[in-house]
């Protein structure tokens, strides 16, 4: 089990400054806690987060905390979370913007609060298909919504693209297979892929199929 943190990409407007009061708040609310400490029980009533367990939510025979992963990409959103969280989930940032802004960041702020370096689950929209050129075209038309947002348009450009559907993982099993290996290298240390339906249910069979022996 994982909790994950994000804002609604539509309610984004103050989208930085609101995703650094949710981590914050994620963590002072004892949610990892909650589900293994000695009541199972969480009580908390902040600005963007509630938590409260009308029940015991304690899992019996755990023995560890429940990981908490903050969608973070900005400097401060990456700062609270390597202080707080114990991973982060960055959409659309593709190898170039990992390995030079987002992890180097994150692990400095790890280091500095005395905490390991925590996790860093790329989620990748990509597929793998022979059709490349009109599956770019679709996601090129998809991700535009994201192009608008700020924080995911700085991302876009810090991983060297100019669309969102640029840092779109597209192509046959080897191309697929050297880019995730490209987002390992940058420092992800889990990578997901997200719009696989988007070539068909063939191709994205195809896209698990490999996504499973690379994750073997």
């Amino acid at each position: 089990m994982t909790i994950g943190v994000a804002l609604n990409a539509s309610d984004a407007q103050n989208q930085v400054d609101a995703t650094v009061r949710l981590a914050q708040e994620a963590a002072a609310a004892g949610l990892r806690s909650a589900w293994f400490g000695q009541n199972g029980t969480a009580d908390f009533h902040g600005e963007l987060l509630t938590a409260a367990t009308p029940l015991s939510a304690r899992v019996p025979g755990a023995e560890s905390g429940v990981p908490l992963l903050v969608a973070a990409m900005g400097p401060q959103a990456l700062r609270v979370s390597g202080e707080l969280a114990d991973g982060i989930l960055p959409y659309l940032a593709g190898p170039r913007a990992l390995a030079e802004h987002i992890v180097p960041a994150l692990t400095a702020a790890a280091a500095a609060a005395g905490r390991p370096a925590p996790r860093v689950v790329a989620l990748v929209p990509g597929v793998v298909t022979d059709d490349v050129d009109a599956v770019r075209a679709k996601a090129t038309e998809s991700l535009a919504f994201y192009e608008q947002i700020p924080s995911y348009a700085r991302v876009i450009a810090l991983s060297g693209g100019r669309r969102a559907a640029d840092v779109a993982v597209i192509g046959d099993e080897k191309t697929v297979e050297a880019e995730v290996r490209r987002y390992r290298d940058a420092g992800a240390t889990e990578v997901v892929f997200s719009n696989t339906e988007i070539a068909g249910e063939a191709d994205r069979r195809r896209t698990w199929a490999l996504l499973g022996e690379l994750a073997d």
